[in-house]
């Protein structure tokens, strides 16, 4: 089971109770997905987990009750009492003062209005640091004789924390990088392009992967935000020689898939950013003809449909373990389109990112 089934079991039934009554009525796929994601914004395992006792009657009159509180508290103290007064105005209007009960009418718009200025002014943000993002992201694969490489990443929403990157070392030596900050959104955005910056200014100095986690560890444990930290591996490949060194920050294991099946290595370190006096070593893994290796984040394993199961480390293990021969590309498609089918009209968890070796006859 993924390490994090657990904490959404416990509101699973409510969840799938919920998906089943909205395709029971035959509502667009669109409006299923949106009142889905405002049932798991407003409602707390807690409360989903109590809603799941009950019958279908009661639990939409107790579910419409927490919606409206959980909205009520996500305002400000101020538009809260400014919503209290209309609807008051509305109470005491009806029915016979027209105009208390327009001014009720109206206060709400403005809270309202207040609520979309503000999503509109994150959003233009949002966009904003997305370009930033994307034109810090590689514009083209590497090209290097000998192998055949496939990289990919998609932010689960505007911005993301993940990061993949490479860098040539003159004609025959490759870099290549794939990061995972801790959290989601702009803050982990933030920490995604600064840890890419300092990444890409200790490329050059060295050809130890090992050591150059060191120095980056303990650059990011120095500059960087408190409780922010990131998984990280880096890769180092020579034209036409068949050893891949790599060095792994407490990222999910890269996989060797060979002619046999695959094997998953190690997780080597501590993320960066977690302990400064963390140590790194690097490895080497042999590749034979056609083998693939493949680093991805936890948006591949832990992608969940609409009834929030994990898509999981089961199935991928069990995909990628008939893939050897084929192109990197090959494999890194095959594996996002059965991702995107296994979520269906689910939006996606989280960010997604894949870096795939081959090694060419």
């Amino acid at each position: 089971m993924n390490r994090y089934s657990r904490h959404f079991d416990s509101a699973s039934e409510f969840t799938r109770q919920m998906v089943d009554e909205l395709h029971s009525g035959e509502l667009p796929t669109s409006i299923r997905r949106d009142l889905k994601e405002t049932w798991d914004f407003y409602l707390e395992p807690e409360v989903r987990r109590e809603l799941a006792r009950m019958n279908r009657f009661k639990r939409g009159i107790y579910s419409t009750g927490y919606l409206f509180r959980g909205l009520f508290l996500k305002l400000t103290p101020v538009r809260r009492a400014f919503l209290l007064f209309s609807l008051y105005l509305m109470w005491i209007g009806l029915p016979d003062n027209a105009l208390q009960t327009v001014s009720g009418f109206a206060l709400v718009l403005f809270v309202l209005g207040l609520e979309l200025k503000d999503k509109l002014l994150a959003r233009d943000e949002l966009e904003a640091g997305r370009a930033v993002q994307l034109a810090l992201m590689p514009s083209h694969l590497p090209e290097l004789p000998g192998w055949d490489v496939w990289m990919y990443t998609t932010p689960a929403n505007d911005v993301g924390g993940d990061l993949i990157d490479h860098m040539m070392h003159g004609s025959d030596r490759l870099s290549l990088a794939l990061g995972d900050v801790a959290g989601k959104g702009l803050p982990a955005a933030l920490m995604a392009a600064r840890l890419q910056a300092t990444l890409r200014a200790l490329l050059p100095e060295g050809n130890d992967a090992g050591l150059l986690m060191n120095t980056l560890n303990r650059v990011v444990c120095r500059d960087g935000l408190p409780s922010k930290f990131a998984s990280m591996v880096v890769l180092d490949v020579a034209a036409g020689k068949p050893d891949v060194q790599l060095v792994n920050a407490g990222h999910l294991p890269p996989v060797h898939v060979h002619s046999d099946g695959c094997t998953p290595l190690g997780r080597g370190g501590p993320a960066v950013g977690l302990l400064p006096s963390a140590r790194y070593a690097s490895t080497h893994v042999r590749l034979d003809t056609d083998d693939l290796l493949i680093v991805y984040s936890d948006g591949v394993t832990e992608a969940r449909n609409e009834l929030g199961d994990f898509y999981g480390d089961d199935r991928f293990l069990e995909l990628i373990q008939h893939v050897h021969g084929l192109s990197a590309e090959d494999v890194g498609e095959r594996l996002l389109r059965v991702v995107n089918e296994f979520m269906g009209s689910a939006r996606p968890n989280d960010d997604l990112s894949l870096v795939i070796l081959r090694r060419r006859p």
